[in-house]
């Protein structure tokens, strides 16, 4: 009981309670008082995020070129697929569900404007050091070259940044999300628009756990033709890893369950034990499609940009964002709204409610990217042959326990997104 209440999730929820509780009572001072730590924290995250891209892709880059070959880049691809194909799958089933669940003239304006109706007292500017997109061609660049170059300096300093910037994450930014949250609902509810904005989001948040569903059918079809086995005899042998993550919203928690139930669907010891905690902090099936198709119902519901060459151009960035996400609750969300703000025009209360929405199912979707991580270990148990280094290479089967053994204590030091 006690670590349920010192979730994110329940302190999420606390937050939008109180901020819809406060906005119904709060006076001008106070609105004034929620808007201007909301301007300071959005101006925040907006500086932040670029070295959170630098910090964690680059790094990402620099240990995939250096680990254990063809297979360590093979399940990182796998990966990145499986996310291309959540989040596309997301934006059909928008384009399916939207004009039933939310209409054709539905507006949400409370989330529309670009500034609150109340002003906040002050502003601090903080420029971002550089844009996003600049801090993802930089990161592929020096995490590229670190690994021509065989760069081990820089490689071990970009090391040590990641360390900061999980820092940053985990004891700045995650700890200030439920405030962050307070003063959204609060806002929001003071101009008497919170309710609407509830129930036309509710109809979507159920609608995400059923496609997460959906999507592990999906995953394991794929996984059961390539091992040719029935796919939802494999996909209920990873039933109880998906119940433990659900109880734990951890991946890394998960990672010996995991580990076992891939064994018991048919994968071979060497590949799960390489695969499971490696896809652990890289493979995120579930956050891909709650944010696509959270950011899809917001922008369909205020008259954003919804086109499918919009939408496609952030799934497959956010499938960057989700290889390198840090391993922290609400880790997913913080990087990719940086790419919601970028490629999707989000302003600070859009952002807001996205993380909203995104915690509401962060245990569903913790289950789903875990379960899908038995899925990927089927595949590359199939293309291996269960054999994920080469014998007669001591380097590369070196440099693999090590790359696996980094993963893996990464996502053991705190819950995965």
């Amino acid at each position: 009981m006690k670590k349920v209440l010192n979730s994110l999730l329940m302190k999420i929820a606390i937050a939008i309670v109180l901020g819809i509780l406060v906005g119904l009572v709060a006076p001008d001072w106070l609105s004034r008082g929620a808007a201007t730590f909301s301007k300071l924290f959005g101006n925040f995250l907006s500086f932040i995020i670029p070295l959170i891209i630098i910090g964690l892709i680059t790094p990402a880059i620099s240990e995939f070129g250096r680990g254990a070959g063809k297979w360590l880049g093979v399940t990182a691809a796998l990966a990145y697929c499986s996310t291309l194909v959540a989040g596309t799958y997301a934006i059909a089933a928008g384009y399916l569900a939207f004009p039933a669940l939310l209409g054709s003239s539905t507006k949400l304006g409370g989330v529309t404007e670009p500034k609150t109706s109340f002003e906040p007292y002050f502003e601090i500017a903080m420029d971002p050091i550089f844009g996003v997109m600049t801090a993802l061609i930089t990161s592929f660049v020096i995490g590229l070259g670190i690994v021509a170059v065989r760069a081990t300096t820089i490689h071990e300093g970009f090391l040590e940044l990641r360390e900061i910037v999980n820092t940053t994450i985990s004891k700045i930014i995650v700890p200030l999300l439920p405030l962050y949250i307070f003063t959204i609902f609060e806002n929001m509810t003071a101009k008497k628009e919170v309710w609407d904005i509830i129930m036309k989001m509710l109809p979507i948040v159920v609608l995400a756990f059923v496609l997460t569903a959906i999507m592990l059918v999906l995953q394991f079809t794929a996984a059961g033709i390539a091992k040719g086995r029935n796919p939802l005899v494999m996909l209920g042998k990873m039933l109880p890893a998906y119940a433990t993550a659900l109880g734990t919203s951890s991946s890394a928690a998960t990672i010996p369950v995991t580990t076992r139930c891939a064994e018991d669907a048919g994968v071979s010891k060497p590949v799960s034990n390489f695969v499971i905690p490696l896809c652990a902090t890289i493979h995120l099936s579930g956050s891909t499609v709650k944010i696509t198709l959270f950011a899809f119902a917001i922008l369909w519901t205020t008259n954003g940009d919804y086109s499918f060459a919009s939408l496609l151009g952030f799934v497959a960035m956010l499938g960057v964002s989700m290889i390198a996400a840090p391993g922290v609750p609400g880790g997913a969300i913080v990087t990719a709204s940086a790419l919601l703000a970028e490629q999707l025009a989000f302003n600070e209360s859009q952002v807001g409610l996205m993380v909203a929405l995104y915690v509401a199912l962060d245990s569903f979707g913790t289950a789903t990217n875990v379960t899908g991580d038995g899925a990927i270990a089927a595949i590359v148990d199939r293309l291996s042959g269960g054999k994920v280094t080469d014998d007669d290479d001591e380097d590369a089967q070196a440099e693999a326990a090590a790359t696996v053994e980094a993963g893996q204590a990464s996502a053991e030091g705190s819950a995965a997104a």
